[in-house]
């Protein structure tokens, strides 16, 4: 069995649903970047990791912003491998997931970054601009060098391509819970919380909730209402992003964000949570993608 089956049938056997904080890796410097993924592992389920790209068109302005911080600050594909093997040596049993462009897989030659990402301690990725029709030799290569993928189900996906893309994944499904770039939402609506009941109609295969959570309270709902995980990513960066000229500050509150995240999803939040704790640095409201020069 792999790390991440492990962790979600211990999760569903304590009736528990997963915590996974996203980070961009070098964000804002290598030494910090170090450092927040030490305070995320240890509340963490899975650690979902990004390579820093100057074009995420996935994410919105939160994302953009970690990206940019990290390349400006020096940070390489052999650094991020270097980050991911530093947490992996002291925190083994807790999985990690990679969000990448293609890009930059392909620009270190396949075959080579899957090895590398093993070596390093990687346990599944996530291609956000890989087609499913575009997948066949990619999946072969994950399947060679033991790498789980994930893919992506948005709420435009239909029945028939969603059973495509279940036949594929063997880490987790990643559900886009709201239409649009990554970004807190003041509201979430239904929709993730629809694709994660019809797929476990479906399949076996975890079904996680991404994009747009900004508070503990949504985390809980999206677990109470039958997802596996919670991915949050924006809100985490938001955090980042207010306390950047205080290192020290930053880390608590990475800290108390994980806390309050991870007991959200364990079904144990403070009634302040539940009703929607905001976080230094963390907005509501819709953001789309920054305009670039």
């Amino acid at each position: 069995m792999s790390l991440i089956s492990e962790t979600f049938r211990r999760l569903r056997a304590e009736k528990r649903g997963a915590f996974i904080p996203f980070v961009v890796l070098g964000d804002p410097d290598f030494n910090t970047s170090k450092k927040i993924l030490e305070v995320l592992a240890k509340h963490a389920d899975i650690l979902e990791l990004g390579f820093p790209f100057s074009d995420p068109i996935a994410d919105g302005k939160r994302v953009q912003a970690a990206d940019e911080r990290a390349l400006k600050s020096g940070i390489n594909t052999e650094k991020c491998f270097s980050l991911i093997r530093h947490v992996k040596r002291q925190n083994k049993n807790v999985p990690v997931s990679l969000l990448l462009y293609y890009n930059l897989v392909y620009s270190n030659g396949t075959e080579n970054f899957l090895r590398k990402a093993k070596k390093a301690g990687v346990d599944a990725v996530l291609i956000a601009d890989m087609p499913l029709e575009e997948s066949k030799e990619f999946n072969r290569l994950c399947r060679k060098h033991g790498i789980e993928e994930v893919f992506i189900v948005a709420p435009t996906t239909g029945a028939k391509r969603m059973r495509s893309i279940l036949s594929r994944v063997n880490g987790f499904v990643y559900i886009v819970g709201v239409l649009g770039v990554t970004g807190e939402r003041k509201t979430l609506g239904k929709g993730g919380i629809g694709i994660a009941l019809k797929i476990k109609k479906l399949s076996k295969i975890p079904a996680c909730v991404g994009f747009g959570i900004s508070n503990p309270g949504q985390a809980r709902k999206i677990i109470s209402s039958g997802a596996d995980g919670v991915i949050v990513g924006s809100a985490l960066e938001a955090v980042i992003e207010k306390n950047l000229r205080n290192k020290k500050r930053l880390l608590r509150e990475v800290e108390k964000f994980a806390e309050k995240f991870k007991a959200a999803a364990s079904g144990r939040e403070t009634r302040k949570s539940a009703a929607g704790h905001k976080f230094k640095g963390a907005e509501g409201g819709r953001h789309g993608r920054r305009k670039r020069n």
